[in-house]
C-alpha cells in the first residue's frame, strides 16, 4: 500500500517517494546546491586554464613537462575518486574529497577546451544548459506521474562500454572528423540518458546520506554532455 501512496510536495506527487516529502525536497535542494558549486568551480578553473596565456602556451607547447602535467591532470580525478567513493558517507572528509575531485576535473575540462575556439565553447555550454534543464524538468514531470526510469541502467552501462571501445578504436585507428563527430553525438545521447536515470535516482532512491554520490553522478553527466557536444561542434 505504501508503495503506491502519492506524496505531494511542491506540486509533485510521486508514488515512489514514501518518506517525508519535506526531507526529500531538502535532500534534492542540497544535491543541486552542491552540483551548482561544482559547476561554478569548473567554470572558474577551466576559464583560467583557457584564458591565461602562460598556462595556455605551456600545455600547447607539448614539451615533456607539459605532457607529464597533462597525464597527471587526466589521471588525478580517477585517483581522487577511489577514496572519495570509499568515504562518501563520512562528513566532512567526503566534501573535502569532493572539492578536490571537482578541481581535478575542472583542469581536465580546461585542457579539453584548449583546442577549441571561444565561440564553439560558449555554444557547447549553452546547448548543454538547455539539454540538462529540459531533461531535468521532464524527469520531474514524469516522476510526478509515476513513471520509472530504473530500466535504463543496464542499457546505459552497455552504451558506456561501447563508447569506451569506440574511443579506444579511434585512438588506435583514427577515423577522421566524421568518426569523431559521430562519437561526440552518440556520447551526448548516452549521457543525456544518464541525466534522466540519475535524476530519477535522486528523486526516488538515494538515501539522505548519499548526497555526495548523487552530486558526483549529476556533475559527471553534465561535464560529459558538455565535452561530447564540444567534440561534435569542434569537428
Amino acid at each position: 500500500m505504501g508503495k503506491h501512496r502519492d506524496v505531494e510536495a511542491g506540486g509533485m506527487a510521486c508514488p515512489y517517494m514514501i518518506e517525508s516529502p519535506q526531507l526529500r525536497w531538502a535532500f534534492i535542494r542540497k544535491v543541486y546546491v552542491i552540483v551548482s558549486m561544482q559547476l561554478l568551480a569548473t567554470i572558474a578553473v577551466a576559464s583560467t586554464v583557457y584564458l591565461v596565456p602562460d598556462i595556455r602556451r605551456f600545455f600547447l607547447a607539448r614539451t615533456p613537462a607539459a605532457l607529464a602535467a597533462f597525464v597527471l591532470i587526466i589521471v588525478a580525478p580517477i585517483i581522487v575518486m577511489i577514496p572519495m567513493m570509499c568515504l562518501r558517507n563520512r562528513h566532512p572528509i567526503n566534501l573535502i574529497l569532493l572539492a578536490l575531485f571537482t578541481i581535478c576535473m575542472s583542469f581536465s575540462v580546461g585542457l579539453g577546451c584548449l583546442s577549441s575556439k571561444g565561440g564553439v565553447i560558449i555554444e557547447a555550454a549553452l546547448l548543454t544548459f538547455v539539454v540538462v534543464l529540459s531533461l531535468t524538468i521532464y524527469t520531474f514531470w514524469a516522476a510526478k506521474r509515476g513513471h520509472d526510469f530504473s530500466f535504463l541502467g543496464p542499457f546505459l552501462f552497455a552504451a558506456c562500454l561501447i563508447l569506451m571501445l569506440y574511443g579506444l578504436i579511434q585512438m588506435l585507428l583514427p577515423m577522421g572528423k566524421v568518426g569523431t563527430t559521430v562519437y561526440g553525438c552518440i556520447s551526448a545521447l548516452v549521457f543525456s540518458g544518464f541525466i534522466i536515470y540519475d535524476t530519477d535516482n535522486l528523486i526516488k532512491r538515494h538515501t539522505y546520506d548519499e548526497y555526495v554520490t548523487a552530486a558526483i553522478a549529476l556533475y559527471l553527466d553534465i561535464i560529459n554532455i558538455f565535452m561530447a557536444i564540444l567534440t561534435a561542434l569542434r569537428e
